[in-house]
């Protein structure tokens, strides 16, 4: 009399094998039972007036006019006659007089602006007022004529 080939280990492995293949069957069967139609109206969802999705059609009693005119897609174009002033007022936030650049905070818009030495009228030291105006440099606006207010 022989032993048997299989050990242990392997009779495991198999069985656990085969349980999963059941488990996995099983779950294949119960979703199918769980599925449903499938129709087009199960897959349509509306959007409403508040920009939020739902499955139920808007009421058609809450319609509003729209004019194509109101709605704005680009943005606004400005008006030519409008003059802007070239010269903005900011603070400095930062200057390195060693490297010999640092940036403005614009007061109207809130942007930082580069600003190098070479472009600086005056001395100018971190939380000056400056007034200065915009061109664009090679990374992006650049502050020139920039002077320290008195």
């Amino acid at each position: 009399m022989g032993r048997s080939q299989e050990t242990f280990n392997k009779k495991e492995v198999r069985n656990k094998k085969e349980k999963k293949r059941k488990d996995k069957e099983k779950k294949r069967l119960a979703r199918k039972d769980n599925e449903k139609s499938g129709s087009l109206d199960d897959m349509i969802a509306y959007v409403d007036e508040h920009g939020n999705i739902t499955d139920t059609p808007p009421d058609p009693s809450k319609k509003e006019e729209v004019n194509l005119e109101d709605i704005e897609v680009s943005v606004p174009k400005s008006d030519p006659n409008e003059e802007v002033d070239p010269v903005r007022k900011g603070t400095v936030t930062f200057f390195n007089d060693s490297k010999g650049y640092g940036f403005i905070r614009d007061s109207e818009t809130k942007e930082s602006v580069f600003v190098h030495i070479n472009n600086v009228l005056e001395d100018i030291k971190e939380g000056n007022l400056v007034s200065f105006e915009v061109e664009m440099g090679q990374k992006g606006p650049t502050a020139v004529k920039v002077k320290q207010m008195k």
